[in-house]
């Protein structure tokens, strides 16, 4: 008897409404949920659980490692130069297919912007520009910035003051 009650019971609790329970678009309407929609917002104040939140230093190092440069010349080549252009003046291969130029990096606005300008517009995007922050880590985005700051010295310096820094070089 006592058996008969425990496979009853056993078999009162096997519903499928759990196994097949419906499914909700994320785009369709629900009644019952607030603003009667089936996707949700996350609560104010949520943090993703891969956001990085160390804190983010507003610039470059005084002294920046060659390895860094280099580094950053290669991201830089991966991520910004189709539009910006291996030189930085904005009219990269994307430009001449007929997509928005971007600013130049020569331009006096950008060469007094602070890093951290840089640093936000690479994680966060700006006009046009997407965020880059789900493909190019914090690291690679200072060591990118650090690139940019080269090219922008690189066309600021006189030639002969170049010309003379490389012969100091070779002695």
């Amino acid at each position: 008897m006592r058996r008969a009650v425990l496979i009853l019971m056993l078999l009162a609790g096997c519903k499928q409404d759990m196994a097949q329970m419906p499914r909700l678009d994320p785009v369709s309407s629900a009644l019952g949920f607030p603003h009667d929609a089936a996707a949700l917002l996350p609560p104010e104040g949520t943090v993703a659980r891969h956001a990085d939140l160390s804190p983010v230093p507003d610039a470059l190092p005084d002294q920046i490692p060659l390895a860094m440069l280099e580094r950053g010349r290669e991201r830089y080549d991966v991520f910004c130069a189709p539009c910006h252009s291996p030189t930085g003046d904005g009219d990269g291969m994307i430009v001449r297919r007929g997509f928005p130029p971007p600013p130049s990096y020569h331009d006096p606005g950008l060469i007094r912007a602070p890093d951290r300008h840089f640093y936000d517009v690479i994680t966060n995007g700006y006009g046009v520009m997407f965020s880059y922050a789900s493909r190019v880590p914090p690291a690679d985005r200072w060591a990118i910035i650090a690139y940019i700051r080269a090219l922008q010295l690189s066309q600021r310096t006189p030639v002969a003051l170049a010309d003379a820094g490389l012969a100091e070089g070779e002695e």
